[in-house]
């Protein structure tokens, strides 16, 4: 004999199937979203402990330095190697080298890539020594601009060039060149005229050395 069904209290009657079978539903699903809540809370946990974890980690310490190109060395190396005096910017405290070295092609060129050591300073010049060049040589490196006017630095005719919209992808502004001796020395890059021209009258000794 099938035993009767219990009467639940809040009805004062036994549940219809339906009912047993809503009830039942119900505490599924309130079953299924407690565990979701504590899945979330837990991967929430092992997560922030991960991350905690990694942050221990990470050595603590001074930022990395710039490391120093040895311009007076490098030079000294491409001289060996070019059998001929090269160029070599006096650094002071106001330039640091970014690059320096010797590029070769049909014109060979001593390459220095110079920039301010202050923060607050911007811009760059480039400093290229184009061996058995003369003006002729300086459109390779200024898309195909040449030489505008002239002026003098240091007791020395400059010719000055206007890049305009040619130098624009480059980032390059202004320039000069002088012939020193066999060669051509070129100085571009994003720098004011002002600056520029400091420049390039701090390297007329070595200049009038190699016209010598």
């Amino acid at each position: 004999m099938n035993k009767p069904a219990p009467i639940v209290a809040e009805l004062g009657r036994p549940e219809t199937p339906e009912e047993t079978a809503a009830r039942k539903a119900a505490s599924s699903k309130a079953y299924r979203s407690s565990q979701t809540v504590r899945s979330l809370v837990a991967a929430l946990i092992v997560t922030l402990a991960i991350v905690a974890v990694i942050v221990l980690a990470v050595p603590r310490g001074e930022p990395a330095t710039t490391r120093e190109i040895d311009v007076v060395g490098i030079a000294a190396d491409v001289e060996s190697t070019m059998d001929r005096p090269v160029i070599v910017p006096d650094l002071a405290d106001f330039w640091r080298v970014n690059t320096a070295e010797l590029t070769s092609g049909a014109t060979v060129v001593w390459d220095v890539t110079l920039a301010p050591s202050a923060e607050d300073e911007r811009g760059f010049i480039k400093l290229a020594q184009a061996f058995d060049a003369d003006s002729s040589w300086a459109p390779q490196r200024l898309n195909g601009t040449a030489p505008t006017d002239t002026t003098s630095i240091g007791g020395l005719e400059w010719d000055v060039y206007a890049l305009g919209d040619a130098g624009a992808k480059q980032n390059l502004t202004y320039a000069i060149g002088t012939q020193a001796g066999d060669d051509y020395l070129l100085l571009y890059g994003s720098r004011s005229a002002d600056s520029t021209a400091e420049l390039a009258e701090s390297l007329v000794p070595q200049i009038r050395e190699l016209s010598e």
